[in-house]
């Protein structure tokens, strides 16, 4: 069995700003490296075997705190990124609400076939390892949705920093 912690990212200054950052880089905040700091802690005496994030320099950030003290590299894979939110990216979220989705937003069947394949990923590369993963909220969600093989909106919503524990 591979154990899987999964975590979202700290703060960004578009989480505060309210922006829709699907695919961009985005920047922690104080508070989101703090965040990142507090899960470094918590991780410090536990023996994680590999540390993975999106290849979005939010989660690389995020990640690569949290792995310092295991002295791991990161391993970066575009399977975490987030949504692609494609011409809501960069918008204010409360302008979106009641609005139709473009076009270019990425599917909810792919993002969970992207989802599906993460965890192929890590059963895979990883197997019977510990692995700590750091992907943003709604990759993540639907990661567990797969996992759980439930419906994207049946999956609690993650806080920045938050980590669920996943048994493949």
């Amino acid at each position: 069995m591979t154990k899987l912690y999964l975590v979202r990212h700290g703060e960004t200054l578009d989480n505060v700003n309210q922006i829709m950052q699907g695919q961009t880089q985005g920047m922690l905040t104080e508070a989101g490296r703090q965040q990142a700091l507090q899960l470094c802690e918590r991780f410090r005496n536990e023996a994680v075997d590999a540390f993975v994030a999106s290849d979005l320099r939010r989660s690389v950030d995020t990640c690569a705190i949290i792995a310092q003290p295991h002295g791991k590299e990161v391993v970066q894979t575009p399977l975490l990124r987030e949504r692609d939110w494609g011409d809501f990216t960069g918008r204010f979220i409360p302008d979106l609400k009641g609005l139709d989705f473009p076009e270019n937003v990425e599917s909810l069947d792919a993002l969970k076939q992207r989802a599906a394949e993460f965890l192929d990923f890590i059963r895979k590369r990883f197997p019977d390892q510990t692995v700590l993963a750091v992907g943003h909220g709604i990759i993540n969600k639907a990661i567990q949705a797969v996992y759980y093989q439930k419906r994207m909106p049946d999956i609690p919503r993650m806080m920045n920093a938050e980590c669920r524990t996943l048994v493949l």
